[in-house]
């Protein structure tokens, strides 16, 4: 598999820790993850917004894993929030967690299924 991040410069430059389009060639398998919530096997769910987005991303990590893939096969991730408010620790927490990793990004302000979260985390993952 060969990625190649995308930033036109026929359109605004992404605004931090993403590629505006990723491109993906000679790929062998696809992994669709669904919303991963902030929410532990135990039932735990943290108070604070940096504690359950790193859950939600643990179980992101998680299904990867279980997949026999990487946070570095990510190429599309959808983050929803339940608040604006959470913009700056969304984009705190997932730099922490992927690091250089730039994939293809969209961030929605939404209500979530669960009042309790405040926030939902999906992916496509390419091997």
């Amino acid at each position: 598999m060969q990625t190649l991040n995308i930033n036109s410069p026929k359109a605004p430059a992404p605004a931090g820790g993403y590629s505006q389009a990723v491109r993906v060639t000679a790929v062998r398998e696809l992994l669709f993850i669904s919303g991963q919530i902030p929410e532990d096997p135990d039932g735990h769910i943290p108070a604070d917004f940096k504690g359950q987005a790193r859950l939600a991303w643990a179980n992101v990590l998680a299904q990867l894993e279980s997949a026999g893939m990487r946070p570095e096969n990510l190429a599309k991730v959808t983050i929803y929030l339940s608040s604006r408010d959470h913009a700056l620790e969304n984009r705190e927490v997932r730099s922490e967690i992927l690091g250089t990793h730039a994939p293809a990004l969209t961030v929605v302000i939404t209500g979530i299924f669960d009042e309790r979260w405040l926030l939902e985390i999906e992916g496509y993952a390419v091997a």
